[in-house]
């Protein structure tokens, strides 16, 4: 069974940093795309950063020069460095795979989402 497993999460202060680490494991012979979404109160889930797995990456208009996406595509792991944190970058931040083969080279019909970690930035 394939899964996601999100780490890094927790509260700071403005203009802190946070480094949040998503683990995908199971049957995965590759990922087309590793990423980060964030759902806030009251707001619809929405795309912080994605990198596909030839390294091209697409951010949010309000996360560029502040997040920095990276991913080891051996190991199936995706980072999100999140530096000058501000109140509004506070949600539940989800790691997503999407394109999945497994070791079969079969296609996964559907993507996969993490458990969800809490970033709250508040002084």
């Amino acid at each position: 069974q394939l899964q996601l497993v999100e780490s890094g999460g927790g509260e700071v202060q403005p203009g802190g940093s946070l480094r949040l680490s998503c683990a995908a494991s199971g049957s995965i012979f590759s990922i087309y795309t590793m990423g980060w979404y964030r759902q806030a109160p009251g707001k619809q889930r929405e795309l912080v950063a994605v990198q596909r797995n030839g390294g091209s990456t697409n951010y949010a208009d309000s996360v560029k020069g502040r997040f920095t996406i990276s991913r080891d595509n051996a190991k199936n792991t995706v980072d999100l460095q999140m530096n000058s944190l501000k109140p509004e970058d506070t949600a539940v931040y989800y790691c997503n795979a999407d394109g999945l083969l497994d070791n079969e080279r079969r296609a996964y019909e559907n993507d996969f989402w993490g458990q969800g970690t809490q970033v709250t930035v508040s002084s």
